[in-house]
This record gives C-alpha cells, sequence and structure tokens, in this order.
C-alpha cells in the first residue's frame, strides 16, 4: 500500500535516531533482518468462513515485504489453524510463544478462543494485539495490560440495537439469539444495559452452543412467543440459517444481525438476497455494494491492494475490508517501534495511537488507543439490506451510556 512521503520521511528519520536494537531477552521474534509474528484462526471448523481475514493479512504482509518490510526487517506471519476449538488455541498459542518464539500475537480469533490464552499471555507479558472478536472484556488494561482489541464491542453494538427498537418499537417483545459463550452473552449484556429493569418482560433470550447442527428450534420458539422485534448474536454459518428461517416462516419481526455475521459472500447469498430483505445491521467499515464508494480513493486503494494481491478474492466479502484497516492498524504501531521492538515497547506503541482515519473506515470513524482506552473503535453507523446492499441510516453513534 503506498504510504504518505512525509510519513516515509519521519519513520527513516525515526529510525535513524534509535539505531539500538533492544536486548535479545527482551525482544523476542526479532532479529536484524526479521520480525516474527503469530496468529491462531479458524482455517477449519464451524467459523471458518472468517479464514479470510489470515489470508487477507497474509497478503498485506507480503506486499509490505515487497516494498522493503519494516525498518529493513521483512515479517514472518505465522498462522496455525485452532478449528475455533479453545484447546487447540492454547496448544497453537503455547507453540508460537515456547517454540516459534514470536514477538507478539495479533488478530487471533475469536471470543472463546482468545479466552483460552487471555491469562497465559497476559502472565507471560506477550501482546496480544488487536484481536478478531469484539468481546467487551478485551478492554481490561488494569487487569488484562497485554491484551488490547479493536473491533466495536460487540456489548456496545447491542445497545445501538435496543436504543433503536425503543425508538421504533417502545414496547417490542425481543428475541434475543445469542451464542451460549462471552460473544454472545455480551449481546445480552448490551440490550440489558438498554432496557434496565424492563429487560425480564420484553425480552425472550434462547442460546445455541457453537458445535450445534442448526438453530432452527431457537427460531421457532422465539416466533411462538410473540417476539416482533429479533436481535441475532451469533456467528456467520448460524446467521444464513436463521435469515432464512425467519423468511420461511413467513415471520416478520425488525431483525438485527451482529455486524461480524452480514458478510455478503457468506452469509446473504448463501440465505437469498430477497429473503434478507430489510435485516439491519452496524458497521464501522465501508461496504464495496455500496455504490457511494465507487470513486472513493481509500476504497480505489483497497480493490488494486486485492487486484494485486487476491486477485480471486470476492470484493463482497467485508471480511477483506476488515482485515485491510486491522493490517495498516498493526504496521502503524510497528512504524511507530522505529528500532525498539521489545514487547514493551510494542505494547506501548499499541496503545498510543493518535486519531487515524483508515482507507475503509466510514467517514467520521477513526482508530484510536491510550493507556486508558483499549477500545480503539467505539463508533458505528446503523444500515439496512435493501435486496441489492447495506443503504446506511441515521448518523454515527456510540454506544449508550451506562
Amino acid at each position: 500500500m503506498s504510504l504518505p512521503r512525509r510519513r516515509l520521511l519521519a519513520g527513516s528519520v525515526l529510525l535513524l535516531a534509535t539505531p539500538r536494537l533492544a536486548r535479545a531477552e527482551e525482544s523476542p521474534g526479532v532479529t536484524a533482518t526479521e520480525l516474527r509474528i503469530g496468529t491462531t484462526y479458524a482455517l477449519s471448523g464451524p467459523a471458518s468462513a472468517y479464514s479470510l481475514i489470515a489470508k487477507c493479512l497474509t497478503a498485506m504482509v507480503k506486499q509490505l515485504n515487497d516494498q522493503g518490510g519494516i525498518g529493513g526487517r521483512k515479517i514472518t506471519f505465522l498462522v496455525y489453524d485452532d478449528a475455533y476449538s479453545p484447546p487447540k488455541t492454547l496448544e497453537q498459542t503455547r507453540r508460537l510463544v515456547e517454540q516459534d518464539k514470536v514477538a507478539f500475537l495479533f488478530n487471533n480469533l475469536g471470543t472463546p478462543t482468545n479466552s483460552a490464552i487471555h491469562r497465559y499471555v497476559n502472565q507471560r507479558k506477550v501482546p496480544h494485539l488487536f484481536l478478531a472478536t469484539g468481546a467487551d472484556k478485551w478492554a481490561e488494561p488494569k487487569q488484562y495490560p497485554w491484551t488490547i482489541g479493536w473491533q466495536p464491542s460487540y456489548r456496545i453494538e447491542a445497545q445501538i440495537y435496543a436504543k433503536h427498537i425503543l425508538e421504533q418499537k417502545p414496547e417490542a417483545r425481543i428475541g434475543l439469539l445469542h451464542q451460549n459463550d462471552d460473544f454472545g452473552k455480551d449481546y445480552v449484556a448490551g440490550v440489558r444495559d438498554v432496557l434496565g429493569p424492563r429487560f425480564d418482560s420484553m425480552v425472550k433470550t434462547a442460546s445455541h452452543e457453537a458445535t450445534d447442527a442448526t438453530i432452527d428450534s431457537q427460531i421457532v420458539s422465539l416466533q411462538a412467543a410473540g417476539c416482533d422485534a429479533l436481535v441475532c448474536g451469533i456467528i456467520p454459518r448460524f446467521a444464513a440459517q436463521a435469515i432464512r428461517r425467519v423468511f420461511d416462516l413467513n415471520w416478520k419481526p425488525m431483525m438485527f444481525m451482529s455486524n461480524v455475521s452480514v458478510s455478503g459472500s457468506v452469509v446473504i447469498e448463501p440465505a437469498g438476497r430477497e429473503k434478507a430483505v430489510g435485516l439491519i445491521t452496524s458497521d464501522y467499515r465501508k461496504d464495496q455494494s455500496d455504490p457511494s464508494w465507487a470513486d472513493d480513493p481509500g476504497m480505489r486503494e483497497w480493490r488494486e491492494f486485492m487486484q494485486r494481491y487476491i486477485p480471486d478474492g470476492e470484493l463482497g466479502d467485508n471480511n477483506y475490508t476488515y482485515a485491510y484497516s486491522v493490517g495498516l492498524t498493526l504496521f502503524q504501531v510497528l512504524r511507530q517501534c522505529g528500532n525498539d521492538l521489545s514487547r514493551a515497547n510494542v505494547m506501548k506503541q499499541a496503545t498510543s495511537l493518535a486519531p487515524m482515519p483508515l482507507p475503509t473506515l466510514l467517514p467520521g470513524i477513526t482508530v484510536s488507543t491510550s493507556a486508558e482506552n483499549y477500545r480503539p473503535i467505539r463508533q458505528m453507523q446503523l444500515q439496512r439490506w435493501d435486496g441489492k446492499g447495506w443503504v446506511r441510516f441515521g448518523k454515527v453513534i456510540e454506544g449508550a451510556e451506562v
């Protein structure tokens, strides 16, 4: 990706000003010519739709290496399959940290899987950066200073949905379908934040396991409970099922879907474009299907990258725009590190990001962090599927004050 000349010159001056390489014991995974980074992803299993993120990040690393790397170092990016299984995640993470000696972990996928390694990486003081999960728990700098999320929290997202429901249907009966883990439970917490004491009388919940075959029975039970609004905190595999089942039942609730499960090619197309009409989600990314971005410089930059490095990539899959932004966030951290790639400095720079717009983020939404702010993105905008693409409505908003 092209970088402003001024930024490149500033980075060069920084490197010249800090020639000392941190001691080897401070910077595993770092040599004069290499920076070794690792991650775990569901390359197989129930959440394998997200494997495209790892594919895109690997391509971004290749592009950066083609351009000379960072500070003269080429990046080695190790991606191990955990099949969305927490025990496997811990096994693969120990391999990365103890055998491969990676400098840090980056964008590991999943709430239950990252939960399995949360304590381990913090005890070993390994930076656990910009996780591919919006669980609210990744923003606890006092208890877990080495772990930081990236995307808006699921809890904030659910608050936004609950606020919109109350504006449109103050007396709604809300169905809440969620995965039975920290990912899904954040949606319950967010809706409860907004409804307060009214939660028990207004909300009917139904949960499922990530390993379940279907969620048909849960959908039927929520319809039978008389729900006229439906909030889904579920992964793509079940999102497509939910859209189809709601349509087939001729049930017409005001329906909200987790923004990590609305990819055009992975969810909407398999479910049926016409069956998803009216579906609401929220996002912080520009959507390829939105014609207003046809000549947008940021999206043009992303499309040029895709054409060169992932020519077979489906541009309608928003996992690619997600990956592009989180990858650029990491590269900015590495530029700020200069020649000091010790784990302590990597973490310091990851939590010292000035507000930064990125090519695939919506206008007005930036990435920023501080020692107290472990939520890099805190804003989103509602959008509705019209049968052809996502149509944004309303303004860029944050979650509820609770």
